[in-house]
């Protein structure tokens, strides 16, 4: 993957140095939550993903995820929540809690429906704010021009003829929330022989998970 058009050095200097030397290292939570979905789905994914950000910006992250429980300490180690599945997804009463405090206090929740997860999704996010209505997010916002310029979420993949739709929560002024519908954005991230996309479509879907992380980062701080 090429330079991005933003060297981050603004973003890097907003992360916190311990020892005065060493930066702490970052990295994607991924979601382990119950209902029956497959919230381990695409293995390869994150790892690409990570793999991406390190070649496109100056942020010092993880080779891997780190696999997260809402109620349990790992959650507050990480600004960037990744929920992915093709299945149910159930909160408990206190996750809703837990939730909800960790997207307020600046953590950035980011969940891509798989194909099967949107039904389930939709109702639990209602929980979780029920004051707070998912919305289209505007071209125009930095998700989709931080790093690299993209012209809206990437498709990687049809399955209802309609088109990918990045959708949001903002919480004063900042986008907390992204629901990539329609696009199965996590797909693309895949190793390339998985599902054997383009190298342009996995290229956009990788951009489009550097400007999401970066954005993410820059937020929380």
């Amino acid at each position: 993957m090429r330079k991005g058009l933003l060297s981050l050095l603004p973003l890097l200097s907003l992360v916190h140095l311990g020892g005065g030397a060493t930066a702490e290292v970052l990295t994607i939570g991924r979601l382990q939550y119950d209902g029956g979905g497959d919230w381990y789905a695409n293995p390869s994914s994150l790892p690409n993903l990570l793999r991406a950000i390190r070649e496109a910006t100056l942020l010092p992250v993880a080779d891997r995820e780190r696999v997260v429980r809402l109620t349990g300490p790992e959650l507050w180690d990480v600004s960037y929540l990744y929920v992915t599945g093709h299945g149910n997804i159930r909160f408990t009463s206190d996750e809703v809690i837990a939730l909800r405090r960790w997207v307020e206090q600046g953590g950035f929740l980011h969940v891509d429906d798989n194909y099967g997860l949107d039904e389930s999704f939709r109702r639990e996010i209602v929980r979780v704010f029920p004051n707070r209505t998912l919305q289209d997010v505007p071209l125009s916002h930095p998700i989709y021009h931080l790093v690299f310029p993209l012209d809206g979420l990437p498709k990687v993949h049809e399955h209802d003829g309609l088109p990918a739709r990045g959708l949001g929560i903002e919480i004063d002024g900042r986008l907390a929330v992204f629901y990539s519908w329609q696009s199965d954005l996590g797909d693309g991230w895949e190793d390339p022989e998985v599902h054997d996309n383009p190298a342009e479509l996995r290229e956009a879907a990788l951009r489009m998970g550097v400007n999401l992380f970066s954005y993410a980062v820059m937020a929380a701080r």
